[in-house]
Parts: structure tokens; sequence; C-alpha cells
């Protein structure tokens, strides 16, 4: 296949890693898996995506999706596996990054950190019933 036939040299090419902001993301995700997002621009393909014209639009401005995994580029930049149901878009899933979303949700709960700590307490509270019963056995 002809090179020139999937690049389009009016297309305006970024450093869409470091575009936004250089270096290391925050420590803490913005986001959770499962949770509602709205995407704040249009999301064109910028060469990551092999099945499409760079410049091609993946997913437009507006559309609603949920986190559904989180990654990182490079070890350095996080990046969010988004569902976007019920687009008329080729490609449902999309990688984003935080500044590109905006959560539809001010009330996320996160069920899987919910359960976490559920069994974190749960194991303390086992921990004392087996130190206790250690004691009345030394009696």
């Amino acid at each position: 296949m002809d090179a020139n036939a999937i690049f389009d040299p009016n297309v305006k090419l970024y450093d869409s890693v470091t575009a936004s902001r250089s270096g290391k993301d925050e420590e803490e995700p913005k986001y959770k898996v499962g949770q509602k997002v709205k995407l704040l621009s249009d999301v064109v393909n910028d060469g990551t995506y092999p099945h499409a014209k760079i410049g091609t639009l993946m997913m437009p401005k507006g559309s609603i999706g949920y986190i559904k995994h989180m990654g990182e580029f490079l070890q350095v930049i996080r990046v969010y596996e988004v569902h976007f149901f019920g687009t008329d878009m080729d490609v449902e899933i999309i990688g984003c990054r935080e500044h590109e979303l905006e959560s539809m949700e001010d009330n996320f709960v996160d069920e899987d950190e919910l359960e976490r700590e559920a069994m974190r307490l749960h194991r303390e509270k086992m921990s004392k019933m087996d130190k206790q019963q250690s004691k009345h056995k030394e009696k």
C-alpha cells in the first residue's frame, strides 16, 4: 500500500502525548472503571489506529461513554479505554486522556473500592477475633 494514499498532508499533526502536558500524569487517576464520562472534544486518528486515515474522526465531541479500563503509555501517560455505546461510529472503544473527558456522575461510587474496604475491615475483625481466642486458650 502506498504511504501517500493514507497520509493527508493537509492534516495538522500534534504530538498528542505531550501536547497538553509534559511529564508524568498525577499519581491518582481522575476517573474510575465504570464511571460515566463525556468527551470534551472531537477525537481524530493521530496515527495510533491503523485501520483509518490520519485525521479521521474517531468519536465526536459530546459522546457519552463508560471507562472500561485504564492503562499507561510509555509508563507516564494515563490512557482511559472508554466504551461509547450507541454511536454510529465505526469504532466504539477508544483511548482518551484525562483532559479529554468530563465526569457525568457527581456521586460516582467505585464498587471495587467499596469491596476492598469491606474486605480490609473483615480481615481486621477476624484478626482481632483470632487474637482474643488465642488469649482465652492461654488461660
